[in-house]
């Protein structure tokens, strides 16, 4: 088994290994940066997708809602730049605004994260699934399912490692920059030299008639939409503490790289969709073609560059839930660390990462795929809400920074981060007027549920340390416990709990439930034969026996029974309730034995009695 486990998940690697796993750009731009850079693939489109109604006529409107797009890119750019600096080890929206803005207010940012980030995942892989079945149409009805496949995979990928995920989508990553990004030059180079109007090799979808004229409402839902292709730019500055040193170089260095390539693309797909007039078409038909499809086929027809270029789209569309699963995790391990989600978060696994919360991540995203059936424009009305929430949580935080750091420098970046604060907020706030019926209010209800999770966990913990704490010295008890070891017959898992209960206490008892009369005396005979004699030969007292008839067959409840008996007959004294516990050593035997140890333990504990001790005295097989 430890030999399937290394060839899945790589060998252990000890904790001082730590700083080998750590990454530079190079790795560093596939690992935080592939949501980013695939939102080109489906921001564009999810705008042009609103202004289907419209028709050809949707096109004049989709430049400037790129530019302006681009330019909340590039507050949001200079932005996070100075909160890399500001945080070096690590200054995600939920550190700065916990910070600079109070406990709440980081919470609020952590919540919206961590639903930006299962929304990442699922969005990406489904995006990645939308532009398979585009160039493969047979493949449409197995759009979840090959969801879910892709989900698996990108998993363990990160189950391995964090140096090995980078490494890992370093190929498609800087495949698909080269060949879509080869495609829009190209492209470009073709309609400049044509005047502007460059003739497809492969005509895309015709546009469909308008059906309506161009409203104020529309454009806002269309921006909304078109959002998305921003989400994913504060990864870099979530994940700072992966980058090898100097992390700040290294980390301002991955951003810079990510949001150029980004602007760059976006610019280029706005034009070449006005140029060549590509519109975005219904993906729930048979017939659908992602815009990324049509635009490449238009530029360089169906041949050989149009299929390596459409599957480094559907790797990095697929692959950009690499940045949910890099980020979720060190989130959850803060939040962890803090007392806001279970302490288990915290805990690295085999291979140095946080292994709980990408296993958690990978279930939330494959039930979010599941239910709304891998499509991705059913997704994206939830997607950008918890995203615009967090970048303006944080670029707040860092405006009461920047005004405690003071100084005329801190002046100018209070000024830039001020300025993305109100940018994101006007965007968050378009956002949700626009697709608060389509979904919106789905993210809406999520982020507080989280806060209250998180409040809930935090109070359990305080709770706990509060009755923890010991100031007083330590208490010696002037009577040992009184010792209960249930039995099933004398064999050799009851001689062994017997003797150990007998070094702890000269209170002893032995107790025996009996389903037939025979079954008791028998026990009654071995019990006066191998244990009262031989005792009682050697000067010691023995221990007592009760044998107790349960004609129905029960268990548990005569033990308890007879436990809350010993409680009113001792009142304040400790009982340990010793267990004899027979531990298979090989997975197949658990199913040929029942489990009663275990739930007699359980139901034990459920009493919640202080006066209680629960302790369990294992034979193993073989051990006789």
């Amino acid at each position: 088994m430890q030999k399937i486990w290394d060839l899945v998940l790589g060998r252990p690697l000890a904790s001082r290994e730590e700083g080998e796993q750590r990454v530079g750009i190079f790795a560093g731009i596939p690992m935080l940066g592939l949501d980013a850079l695939a939102s080109a693939a489906y921001g564009p489109e999810a705008a042009l997708t609103i202004l289907i109604p419209l028709g050809a006529g949707g096109l004049a409107y989709f430049g400037p809602i790129v530019l302006i797009i681009l330019a909340i890119l590039a507050v949001l750019y200079l932005s996070y730049r100075q909160t890399i600096s500001a945080y070096p080890n690590g200054g995600g929206s939920y550190t700065v605004a916990r910070e600079n803005l109070g406990v709440r207010a980081g919470l609020l940012a952590a919540a919206a994260l961590l639903v930006d980030y299962v929304l990442t995942v699922a969005v990406g892989i489904s995006a990645g699934v939308g532009a398979l079945v585009s160039a493969v149409p047979s493949l449409h009805p197995h759009t979840v399912l090959l969801c879910l496949g892709i989900l698996v995979l990108v998993a363990l990928v990160n189950l391995r490692g964090v140096r090995e995920s980078g490494v890992a989508f370093a190929l498609p990553t800087y495949l698909f920059v080269a060949s879509l990004g080869g495609a829009i030059l190209f492209g470009i180079f073709k309609a400049v030299t044509s005047g502007g109007h460059p003739i497809p090799i492969e005509s895309p979808s015709a546009l469909p008639p308008a059906v309506t004229t161009a409203s104020l409402w529309l454009l806002m839902r269309s921006f909304a939409s078109g959002c998305t292709a921003m989400t994913g730019v504060e990864a870099v500055s979530n994940g700072v503490g992966a980058f090898a040193r100097p992390t700040v170089k290294y980390a301002i260095g991955t951003l810079t790289w990510i949001v150029a390539i980004l602007a760059l693309m976006l610019a280029g797909i706005a034009y070449l969709c006005h140029a060549y007039g590509i519109g975005a078409t219904n993906p729930e038909l048979a017939s659908y073609q992602s815009v990324i499809s049509q635009l490449v086929a238009a530029v360089a027809g169906r041949g050989w560059f149009y299929y390596i270029t459409i599957g480094s789209v559907l790797a990095v569309l697929a692959l950009s839930a690499n940045t949910g699963f890099a980020d979720f995790p060190r989130l959850c391990r803060l939040l962890g660390k803090d007392e806001f989600l279970p302490r288990a978060f915290t805990q690295r696994g085999r291979r140095l990462v946080f292994s709980l919360g990408i296993i958690i991540l990978a279930l939330l995203s494959g039930a979010l795929l599941l239910i709304f059936g891998g499509v991705t424009d059913r997704l994206i009305p939830l997607f950008a809400v918890g995203a615009f929430l967090a970048f303006t949580m944080s670029q707040a935080g860092m405006v009461v920074h920047w005004r405690k750091v003071g100084g005329v420098k801190a002046r100018t970046s209070m000024l830039i981060n001020g300025v993305g604060a109100i940018s994101t907020a006007i965007a968050l706030c378009v956002v949700l007027a626009a697709k608060f019926t389509e979904g919106a209010w789905i993210t809406i209800l999520l982020i507080p549920f989280f806060v209250i999770v998180f409040q809930a966990v935090n109070r359990h913990y305080r709770q706990v340390a509060r009755e923890t704490s010991c100031r007083r010295p330590i208490q010696v008890d002037a009577q040992p416990p009184l010792v209960l070891v249930p039995i099933k017959s004398w064999n050799t898992i009851a001689e062994k709990a017997v003797r150990f209960a007998m070094g702890l206490s000269p209170d002893v008892i032995a107790a025996h439930v009996g389903v037939t009369e025979q079954e008791i005396y028998e026990l009654k005979r071995d019990w006066e034969r191998f244990v009262v004699g031989p005792l009682q030969d050697a000067g010691h007292k023995p221990p007592k026996l009760i044998a107790v008839s349960s004609p129905f067959r029960r268990l548990f409840t005569p033990l308890i029974g007879l436990v809350r008996d010993l409680e009113e007959q001792h009142p304040g004294r400790q009982i340990a309730v010793i267990i004899p516990e027979l531990v298979e050593t090989r997975w197949w035997q658990h199913i040929l034995h029942n489990q009663r140890a275990a739930g007699l333990k359980a139901a034990l504990l459920f009493r919640g009695d202080k006066n209680i001790v629960v302790i369990n005295v294992p034979w193993y097989l073989g051990e006789g």
